[in-house]
């Protein structure tokens, strides 16, 4: 008679939740960014919200709660209710790297949230400044094993996918450079052009101008595979770092708990809108894959993406000041 109930009670929530998905959305849906407006996060979400809001018929209305490395906005939408109205839109670092460096974290990634879809992924590109004496990967590592803290390597902040990206450098190159972290990417890469700092890992759609007219020089990519923006530039595997790889991404995610139906219907209207060739062709512009995963895929690279981090952070003795 219990097994009974409970196969009953498990069919009256799949019947719920079809039925919830069909009605879907019934009310305007709020996407909370835990950065500011133009950061590349915020630049992802805003189309495919205005492409949700025209395919869907209501509203998707963007909201910008900047602070904490994002760590606001991921807590709110953990804590919100799981009905498919609130939803959450962050790059991977927010989400798998900055928090593990809390003492309390206050969420748990792989317990607090439903994947939904990646929006975005991309490779970092390793740039120095065109003073430093090293041409390419090769004679920037020789440099630093000839001079060990003599370099130094920027970030957007401790935890940040820009620092690991430099710590995975400096661990696997078996090398010894200072890291100075900034308070956002921007001051980093303005502190890079006025040569106060040496090299560092950055977006390539933001670094790409400034390489282009010389105020930069590209070593390699970070990635396994050449980047279409800059092909000229070696995978940083090429380059003579064998085995290295740091990818990025962003992703859309929900409050754990949100009925499996609704994550499906979003899932499958946001891939569709990202195959579209206007969407392609943006994301092009902005140095990203437009990838097409499923919920459960996103969730191994999630799962995936924590654990390398954990590793890395564990091993490099990472902490916050």
């Amino acid at each position: 008679m219990k097994k009974l109930c409970a196969i009953s009670f498990a069919a009256t929530l799949l019947i719920a939740g079809a039925v919830q998905a069909q009605t879907y959305p019934s009310k305007p849906v709020r996407i909370i960014l835990g950065f500011p407006a133009a950061t590349t996060v915020d630049l992802l979400v805003r189309p495919v919200a205005q492409k949700l809001s025209e395919s869907m018929g209501q509203q998707f209305i963007v909201d910008n709660r900047a602070g904490a490395t994002g760590l606001i906005a991921n807590e709110a939408v953990a804590r919100a209710a799981p009905d498919g109205y609130t939803l959450l839109g962050a790059p991977g670092s927010s989400l798998t790297s900055s928090v593990q460096l809390l003492e309390k974290p206050p969420f748990n990634v792989l317990r607090d949230f439903t994947p939904i879809t990646q929006l975005g992924a991309f490779g970092y590109i390793f740039i120095a400044h065109p003073g430093v004496p090293a041409k390419n990967v090769k004679e920037l590592i020789a440099l630093a094993r000839a001079k060990p803290g003599f370099l130094t390597y920027g970030s957007s902040g401790i935890g940040s996918g820009f620092h690991l990206a430099g710590e995975l450098f400096t661990t696997m190159a078996r090398v010894k450079m200072l890291h100075v972290p900034y308070k956002g990417g921007a001051a980093a890469l303005n502190d890079m052009m006025a040569g106060r700092i040496d090299v560092m890992f950055y977006s390539l759609a933001v670094a790409q101008p400034h390489i282009q007219a010389g105020k930069l020089r590209a070593l390699a990519v970070s990635g396994m595979t050449r980047d279409a923006l800059l092909p000229d530039a070696p995978t940083m595997d090429e380059a003579g770092l064998k085995g290295y790889e740091m990818t990025g991404w962003h992703g859309l995610l929900a409050p754990a708990g949100t009925p499996p139906a609704v994550v499906e219907k979003l899932n499958a209207e946001i891939r569709r809108i990202l195959q579209t060739s206007d969407m392609k062709k943006l994301w092009v512009r902005y140095g990203m894959a437009t990838p097409s995963t499923t919920p459960a895929q996103f969730g191994e690279v999630i799962k995936s993406d924590y654990d390398k981090y954990a590793n890395l952070i564990k091993s490099a003795g990472i902490r916050l000041n």
